[in-house]
């Protein structure tokens, strides 16, 4: 049977309503496959891709699945990156919006007692990279009795980067009746092992990776000199001229050094490594997915967490050490049944790394030559009118499904014995509004913040204003962004 709707899985309506929103249409291969077993709540062993819909396949049926009422988190998500974990934060979010579910994300570089403060509050998921949600567990601060699911996500990622060990000893924390759930791009044997450890009887989902043949994905591969590289990548980023590009390199010094030549040209072009403050990565992250630049060179970190769906060129500037990040840098482009390009540069040294992931993938990568003079002379006049064009700056995917919602503050919280209970049941009596019109509810000590939907927040805040909760008379006024 070929699921072609959302509406086949026998999803409630708010989810529908939210997918409606975020303009799904319909499943991805991944989505229709893993679906209906996680609903039914079967172990899962899943092989598919980067870019392939895999957030969804579990935070779709996760949503549908968890009990809003339950104050405590019911569900665990593992990632090997901070950006990746902020991404399934905010998918999760914009999944659950019309169900008011939240979610927590816990990471380095991030205040601990600002994640242990939304730990306390009401938490449906966490989602977080294994160093810090290990902190939160030694230190009694991730209350683990109601969890019910564990999702890992990309797991050749997270034991490539050494989490074996964190990894194991949050395994040994969770509660033993739980239903897992683990995701990744490669099957390696670290892989196979890890599921076969914490899984029981899983059905095993694998999705052709069909991005890393020629299908929806152009590979080609330039040998070059060492010294000829940057000339040459001037000269291929002229004639092929992005609409939006990767350009992957090894090192953050290559990063460095690359960013600087690119933006000293005049290229629209941002850099992304760890030497970067989170706020920096995160910054530079949401700016490219919105198109403020058409140029983002980084490290294997970007590879990672960022969802952008038309990202028309990959440049491996460097050939990557690892044949499994061949996989992971050029499926940034080629997403959502876009046709992308992954160009290689190789210097005569990087022979034996191109041997060793053509073995992987299966197939030559074709060789190409470099643009001819004539012919990056001839495309000169179309590419520098792009670079210096104003760039048309994306929305936000999640704007649309925000449109109809107001986010208001009031001044009180826990300190004043105030729960959500009492926000929902002042608010559903209020004439025209129902508990259906009320979204997320965020209650900290001295103040709290309500979503209300559907439009409805000018009237609601405009009646709050001379109404008290739970007796109490509290200033509210409209969120601030």
């Amino acid at each position: 049977m070929t699921i072609d709707t959302f509406h086949s899985f026998g999803i409630s309506k708010p989810i529908l309503d939210a997918l409606h929103g975020l303009g799904y249409t319909t499943p991805t291969e991944v989505q229709a496959k893993v679906i209906p077993h996680a609903l039914a709540k079967k172990d899962l062993v899943v092989k598919s891709q980067t870019g392939s819909g895999k957030t969804a396949s579990f935070g779709i049926p996760l949503v549908e699945l968890l009990d809003w009422e339950e104050n405590k988190p019911q569900a665990l998500i593992l990632t090997p990156t901070r950006e990746l974990a902020a991404q399934v934060k905010e998918d999760i979010t914009n999944i659950g919006r019309f169900k008011r579910i939240k979610a927590t994300a816990l990471f380095g570089k991030q205040r601990f007692d600002r994640q242990k403060l939304e730990l306390q509050q009401k938490s449906h998921f966490v989602v977080g990279t294994p160093g810090r949600v290990l902190d939160h567990i030694e230190k009694g601060t991730f209350p683990l009795e109601r969890l019910e699911y564990l999702v890992i996500d990309e797991a050749d990622e997270m034991l490539n980067m050494g989490f074996i060990k964190q990894v194991s000893a949050i395994l040994e924390e969770l509660p033993k009746e739980r239903v897992n759930m683990l995701f990744s791009a490669t099957m390696t044997e670290d892989v196979t092992a890890l599921s076969d450890t914490i899984m029981n009887a899983p059905l095993h989902v694998e999705i052709e990776a069909k991005g890393i043949t020629t299908e929806t994905i152009y590979h080609s591969l330039l040998e070059v000199e060492e010294q000829e590289k940057q000339q040459v990548l001037k000269d291929l980023t002229v004639v092929e001229n992005p609409d939006s590009c990767i350009l992957f390199c090894r090192t953050k010094e290559n990063v460095d050094r690359l960013h600087h030549v690119l933006h000293k040209a005049n290229y629209p072009v941002e850099k992304l490594h760890g030497d970067l403050t989170q706020e920096e990565r995160f910054q530079v992250m949401n700016d490219f997915k919105r198109g403020k630049y058409r140029y983002l060179v980084a490290t294997d970190v970007a590879a990672r967490g960022i969802d952008v769906d038309s990202v028309s060129h990959v440049i491996n500037y460097d050939v990557p050490v690892e044949k499994e990040s061949y996989v992971h840098r050029t499926g940034r482009t080629g997403r959502a049944g876009k046709i992308g390009q992954a160009i290689t540069l190789a210097t005569p040294k990087e022979k034996r790394y191109i041997h060793q992931i053509e073995s992987y993938i299966g197939f030559r990568i074709p060789k190409a030559k470099p643009p001819a003079p004539s012919e990056v002379e001839s495309n000169k006049h179309r590419f520098y009118k792009k670079i210096n064009a104003q760039p048309t700056v994306k929305e936000d995917k999640s704007k649309t499904l925000s449109k109809d919602i107001m986010k208001l503050y009031f001044n009180g919280g826990k300190k004043k014995k105030i729960r959500a209970v009492d926000f929902v049941g002042t608010i559903s009596n209020i004439n025209g509004v129902t508990a259906d019109d009320i979204g997320i509810i965020t209650i900290e000590d001295n103040l709290s913040y309500v979503e209300i939907l559907n439009g409805k927040g000018p009237h609601v805040l405009k009646t709050m204003k001379n109404k008290t909760i739970k007796g109490k008379q509290l200033k509210v006024h409209e969120a601030k962004k």
